[in-house]
């Protein structure tokens, strides 16, 4: 397969940036965009700016049958809608790609214990912390590593999220026991002079950058491990058990939409779905059939 025709350098991908820029995205997406076009670039041969119609049907069809997931799939169709749309003003051939339509399955939950038992195996008050906020916050892993020491207000008992998902800015709970881990980390690093008096909470080997999302993913695989949990648990594990575990507290579906900065609330209702105390509560109607029937036999009446 030849290199596509335009350097990693080049104007067009130099304006593709511009582009993402300007409508503020992160440096993640930018990123995760221009991968996926070289990538079509790639596959087609030359400049993306020549592709076709067709061109976009067989690359679709190509990851397709070499067994792309539809995430993957579908953030290719992102990407390339992007840049077709907004880079070139070529519309007309974002239409043509098609996204694909998955299954949603019920996330993953860990239970009270097993999240007890990953904290307690985290390699080091650094990730106990970071992890400890995934759940006792309900935090996202990219709004973990993008806190401020200056985000988290002990007073209000409350944690600033600047810019989570959908560019939104919301304050998430800050319960005492997550505010007790996390001046177990602040006093170390302060105490050793590398944490910087309004800089990342949770920095990285260098103060001046955060700690990324992939240590964090390797320290609750860790961790997992170390604890003995079989299930397969990521830094959203955590998030959604925080969900999950609140629901089964019965506490209002609505005031967990506003914590986790759910959009919609048909996606925070997903967790009704594992919360297995609630479950558990309710009476099925075949119980309450059997209950009228011994009542109707009592001798009493």
């Amino acid at each position: 397969m030849t290199v596509p025709t335009h350097p990693s350098g080049s104007a067009l991908r130099e304006r593709m940036i511009e582009d993402m820029s300007l409508r503020g995205f992160t440096e993640d997406t930018r990123r995760d965009y221009i991968r996926c076009v070289k990538a079509f670039a790639a596959f087609i041969g030359r400049s993306p700016d020549t592709a076709t119609a067709e061109d976009l049907r067989r690359f679709q069809l190509y990851q397709t049958e070499s067994g792309m997931r539809p995430p993957g799939i579908n953030s290719s169709v992102s990407a390339l809608r992007f840049f077709f749309t907004v880079t070139l003003d070529r519309p007309d051939l974002s239409r043509r790609l098609t996204v694909i339509r998955q299954p949603r399955k019920l996330p993953l939950v860990l239970s009270v214990e097993e999240v007890a038992r990953l904290l307690e195996a985290a390699p080091g008050p650094k990730y106990k912390a970071a992890l400890g906020t995934a759940y006792g916050a309900g935090l996202r892993v990219s709004e973990i590593v993008a806190l401020k020491v200056t985000d988290i207000d002990s007073t209000r008992m409350l944690i600033r999220v600047e810019q989570g998902k959908g560019r939104k800015d919301r304050h998430a709970m800050l319960s005492p026991q997550l505010l007790v881990l996390l001046r177990a980390w602040w006093r170390e690093p302060k105490r050793r002079g590398v944490m910087l008096p309004r800089g990342w909470l949770f920095p990285g080997r260098n103060p001046i950058t955060p700690l990324s999302t992939r240590q964090i993913n390797r320290a609750v695989h860790a961790a997992a491990e170390a604890a003995e949990i079989k299930k397969r648990v990521t830094p959203h594990t955590l998030r959604h058990s925080f969900a999950t575990h609140l629901l089964e507290q019965d506490v209002d579906i609505r005031i967990i939409l506003v914590l986790l900065g759910h959009a919609k609330l048909n996606t925070t209702a997903l967790y009704a779905h594992v919360a297995t105390k609630t479950i558990h509560t309710v009476m099925s109607p075949l119980d309450r059939i059997k209950l009228v029937a011994e009542d109707e036999t009592r001798p009493d009446r």
